[in-house]
């Protein structure tokens, strides 16, 4: 199969800036898929804009929308099945997988994580929250991490991660910058060499 045929769904809650790094890595080759899907768990997340911006279709999910977490996941699986997803990155996703999801797309889903797993991570580790502990502790270097998704958050196996300095006049603004810097610069090549089979997905 031609690595362009690979179709992958990116999964957002929010402003979707690692969204619009990996688009823009799509629309020059250096990610080898095409990004087919995007899913986000908020109406109103800027990312919904983004992908709109660049044709690629949407879908909003919200759980609270169905009858049952059951209904819920069927939906959605029967949505990725519609786009031909062969792959899911979570890129600023907030809320936590289903056991369905995560069984069917076993081993083909990879996260992004603003720290340096495994500190730093569980449900309420997110965003600005993080940058905020990882000050608070004292700690001289903080990161990105990328992982294969499993069925609790920031859990699964690490692939990659990449350190980033604190430094001593920091802010948890100042420190998100940087780090979200790295993460647009890394995200595109992880989930090319993720797509490639280069880890060992399981």
């Amino acid at each position: 199969m031609n690595d362009r045929q690979t179709r992958i769904a990116v999964f957002i809650s929010g402003g979707g800036t690692n969204l619009q790094a990996l688009i823009d890595a799509s629309k020059t080759a250096r990610l080898s898929a095409e990004i087919s899907l995007v899913v986000s768990s908020n109406s109103k997340a800027f990312g919904l804009t983004r992908a709109e911006n660049a044709e690629i279709a949407t879908f909003v999910f919200k759980e609270k929308n169905y009858e049952s977490k059951s209904e819920a996941s069927q939906d959605l699986l029967t949505k990725l099945k519609e786009h031909k997803i062969g792959f899911i990155a979570l890129a600023g996703y907030l809320k936590l997988l289903s056991p369905e999801l995560v069984s069917a797309y076993n081993g083909k889903i990879i996260n992004m994580h603003p720290a340096l797993l495994p500190k730093y991570g569980g449900q309420g580790m997110y965003g600005i929250y993080v940058h905020q502990a990882v000050l608070a502790s004292g700690d001289k270097e903080t990161g990105v991490s990328f992982h294969i998704v499993d069925e609790v958050y920031d859990h699964g196996c690490i692939v990659e991660q990449f350190k980033v300095p604190v430094l001593e006049n920091d802010t948890p603004e100042s420190l998100q910058k940087r780090v979200l810097k790295k993460e647009h610069e890394e995200y595109p090549k992880i989930l090319d060499k993720f797509i490639r089979g280069e880890y060992d997905n399981n």
